[in-house]
């Protein structure tokens, strides 16, 4: 790791903060050890992934599907394996997991029209931040208002996650 991590316990100014994550995620991750440097920072972090993993209105299996997609294109294999048994949880099969393990996709791949349309969507704004108004209206065509803000929520939020990962080496 880039930034020495905050051991549990270790400050007593921390451990109402600490007891609240631990609570929420069973645990105080080495992600959150690291965010714990900057308690406004690790508070707000917080606050925001919990809505987006905990009250979305979209179905955990694309929940994951995204998260895990981000994680591939960002080149942040602690997220991806993070993630993956959550996924697998949440009904994605073991030959989609490995599908969207890909560099690129494919149309031939086992993943349904909605699959597609929201890994395209999570391609385009990881890679190219824009999303061309045709795969937009593709997307669209598949979500309300509030599905579609919490798709793109989702794939804003875990580029901030793995990047963060990435820029500590956290999980290397």
């Amino acid at each position: 790791m880039r930034i020495a991590p905050i051991e549990p316990g270790t400050r007593p100014e921390l451990a109402e903060q600490e007891a609240r994550i631990a609570a929420a995620r069973g645990r105080v991750s080495p992600l959150y050890q690291v965010l714990l440097n900057s308690p406004p920072i690790a508070h707000g972090w917080e606050q925001m992934l919990s809505a987006v993993r905990n009250h979305s209105s979209l179905p955990a299996s694309l929940r994951e599907l995204v998260i895990l997609r981000v994680a591939v294109l960002n080149r942040a294999p602690y997220e991806f394996d993070a993630h993956a048994p959550i996924a697998l949880a949440a009904g994605v099969s073991a030959q989609t997991l490995e599908a969207v393990r890909q560099t690129v996709l494919t149309d031939d791949m086992p993943l349904s029209e909605v699959e597609h349309a929201v890994l395209a969507l999570t391609d385009s704004m990881t890679l190219h931040i824009e999303v061309p108004d045709a795969l937009f209206a593709r997307v669209k065509a598949h979500f309300g208002d509030q599905s579609l803000l919490d798709l793109v929520a989702t794939v804003a939020a875990y580029n901030m996650v793995s990047r963060l990962l990435t820029a500590f080496e956290i999980g290397h």
